[in-house]
């Protein structure tokens, strides 16, 4: 296995084991034990949800955290729920993604030039972390974008913009002003690399009509046009 991936595999397993947050570690346990009637057969992963993808990728989105039943179950970003149909629907029709569909681990799906991170590992409850629990999870965005090395960042939702807008400011990408998050907005960070912000495809954006498909697929859009007009970092050259 070549060095990159063996890291790739080693930063996975850290997540994986990762205890630092007794309140969302009981929560993900007590929801794969309870479990929902539809996923009665279902063994829950309950464990922190590693990253989705491999390195490097020009592309690099970032969620909010698992869903209970979604993530949680499956072991896989956005895997084995409603926000997952959406997004992958989106990556596919945009060329990341070999596939529309995403059930479980064993699917098949492949993302191309894209990994998926989240903001927070675990799921919480009511889909709401707390400010100390986004804070436990930052080195692994950190250890992610050393990594994935992505050119665009999509975030899904305010968290996940103010979240990479930290890291970018640690990073020195990014200073001044902070843009503001809002559906469709780009903001360029230092190096030719962009931050494209996304409303979450959660079945409360969906369902009541804040987020159309055709407003997700506006945004791949938008990313793949800053992918392909891509200029090299400093010192690069292009192929």
């Amino acid at each position: 296995m070549p060095s990159k991936d063996r890291t790739w595999a080693a930063l996975a397993a850290k997540v994986t084991s990762c205890e630092a947050c007794p309140r969302l570690r009981q929560y993900c346990r007590q929801i794969g034990q309870e479990k929902r009637r539809a996923f009665a057969d279902w063994q829950y992963w309950t464990s922190p949800v590693p990253n989705f993808g491999q390195p490097p990728a020009r592309l690099l989105i970032v969620g909010l955290a698992p869903a209970a039943h979604g993530a949680n179950r499956t072991g896989r970003m956005f895997t084995g729920d409603r926000s997952g149909e959406w997004l992958y629907r989106a990556l596919f029709k945009a060329g990341f993604a070999n596939q529309p569909q995403s059930t479980s681990r064993d699917d098949g799906l492949a993302l191309a030039d894209c990994v998926i991170t989240a903001v927070c590992h675990c799921a919480p409850p009511d889909n709401k972390p707390t400010i100390e629990e986004v804070a436990n999870c930052r080195h692994w965005l950190a250890e992610t974008l050393d990594l994935v090395q992505p050119r665009v960042f999509l975030a899904l939702g305010q968290i996940a913009w103010k979240a990479v807008l930290a890291e970018a400011r640690r990073r020195t990408w990014q200073s001044g002003k902070l843009p503001a998050f809002a559906h469709g907005s780009v903001a360029p960070l230092a190096g030719s690399r962009w931050l494209v912000g996304s409303y979450h495809p959660s079945q409360q954006n969906t369902f009541t009509g804040k987020l159309t498909e055709p407003m997700l697929d506006a945004v791949f859009a938008r990313v793949r046009e800053l992918i392909d007009a891509e200029r090299p970092l400093a010192g690069e050259r292009k192929a």
